[in-house]
């Protein structure tokens, strides 16, 4: 970055301390991740010159020879992972790729049935300051308060009462398996389109560690990063019968020219996606979850559903007397980084919940494994259980750069700061 360097070295000196930053903190967001130098370069490429609006062989700038030929590797790569029909690489980011879906199959005022966000669902699946719900009648399901589950019997109730138009399912946090075949048998009930978003757990689909909604749902949509591994960015698969109806809505519905330097970083992401070293990685992604949830049980800790199946698990900080957010400050003070999060049926508002969320893919995609998050359990519990004495935090301020130091962001030969 020596161009950058010379020319702005107010950006430049920030790029340097997030890098500083990322490797030498423990990263336990549950929808954050590190994509691989490959992908990086493609996103910072001259490709983000270039407008392309339209779709291959069919745009409406000259010179789009090349962009053609990455977005059409990207359609053709996102199929192949995925097992779809029809894929659309150029939403910004994932809740474009729903609003997409939306827009092409409701009208203003449409009954939409999603995951409520205070039980793990997602802003673009109802809530209230959203498009999602400012635009369509919004009725939601959640989990049993007993169990932290869903309950499908409840859901198809709440279907069959409220006939909605959409069905959604996914989340953002919500720690155990969906399962989409009964989530279509029960749209297909009411007559409902049913669309998978699957953003949080789309690299566990590939990776064969998360039943996939592909031959059930009509409409997938996800981001490319978190799981996934890639550029930030969004990503429909459909049906091919539905496929002129989400490309129109896209571009020129919602969108104009696409972020081509972005479907490049996608095309190469999606490539690697089709390794078996990926395909591991997603494995341990999930072993890592199970054995980090496991390590909080044993030391007393209220997970919410009582562990997790997938990337990610909800911490219940009731009986240790502290919120979401004070966790979190504690934590980041120690540099271990993960979010506050409302637990279900959660009394405390969203800036001081009750709980916290916690997630495996950066610290996975850095080579740690189950003995690693073990000891970053055992940090975490110190920290919480001994919020004011210094010297433990001393110490697993020790820990934590030891363990990020064993296991670098990148390899550096693959990336390096300049000096």
């Amino acid at each position: 970055m020596i161009t950058l360097k010379n020319d702005d070295p107010e950006v430049w000196h920030a790029i340097q301390n997030e890098v500083e930053r990322q490797q030498n903190t423990i990263d336990l967001i549950a929808s954050e991740n590190v994509c691989s130098p490959a992908v990086q370069e493609a996103q910072g490429s001259l490709m983000t010159n270039k407008y392309a609006e339209g779709y291959p062989s069919k745009r409406w700038y000259a010179g789009c020879g090349n962009v053609d030929t990455v977005e059409s590797l990207a359609i053709k790569r996102a199929k192949q992972i995925f097992g779809a029909e029809h894929a659309n690489v150029q939403p910004h980011a994932g809740s474009q790729a729903n609003m997409a879906v939306c827009f092409a199959v409701l009208k203003p005022g449409d009954r939409i049935l999603g995951m409520d966000l205070s039980h793990g669902g997602h802003l673009t699946h109802g809530f209230k300051k959203n498009f999602s719900g400012m635009f369509y009648d919004i009725v939601h399901y959640g989990v049993e308060k007993e169990t932290g589950y869903i309950d499908y019997d409840k859901v198809r109730t709440i279907a069959k009462n409220t006939k909605p138009q959409l069905i959604i399912a996914g989340a953002s946090a919500y720690p155990r398996i969906l399962d989409f075949e009964r989530f279509k048998k029960i749209a297909d009930e009411v007559g409902a389109y049913f669309m998978a978003d699957i953003a949080h757990i789309a690299g566990l689909v590939v990776g064969g560690v998360h039943p996939s909604p592909i031959p059930y749902a009509d409409f997938v949509t996800t981001t490319t990063h978190k799981t996934l591994k890639g550029p930030r960015g969004g990503l429909i698969l459909c049906k091919e019968k539905y496929a002129k109806q989400i490309d129109s809505i896209i571009f020129p519905g919602i969108q104009g020219g696409p972020f081509m330097h972005i479907i490049a970083a996608k095309a190469v992401a999606f490539k690697e996606a089709m390794t078996e070293g990926y395909k591991e990685c997603q494995q341990q992604t999930v072993r890592n979850a199970k054995a980090m949830a496991q390590e909080f049980i044993k030391r007393g800790y209220n997970l919410v559903s009582g562990g997790t199946d997938n990337h990610l698990f909800l911490i219940d900080l009731h009986n240790k007397g502290m919120t979401g957010k004070d966790a979190q400050l504690l934590l980041e003070s120690v540099d271990i980084i993960l979010n506050r999060n409302t637990i279900p049926f959660d009394e405390r508002g969203a800036n001081e919940p009750s709980g916290i969320r916690i997630g495996t893919p950066t610290i996975t995609s850095r080579g740690m494994k189950e003995t690693e998050v073990t000891k970053i359990a055992e940090c975490i519990d110190k920290v919480l259980s001994q919020p004011n004495d210094f010297r433990i935090k001393e110490e697993i301020r020790k820990t934590v750069r030891d363990i990020c130091v064993q296991f670098p962001l990148y390899k550096k030969e693959a990336y390096q700061s300049v000096e």
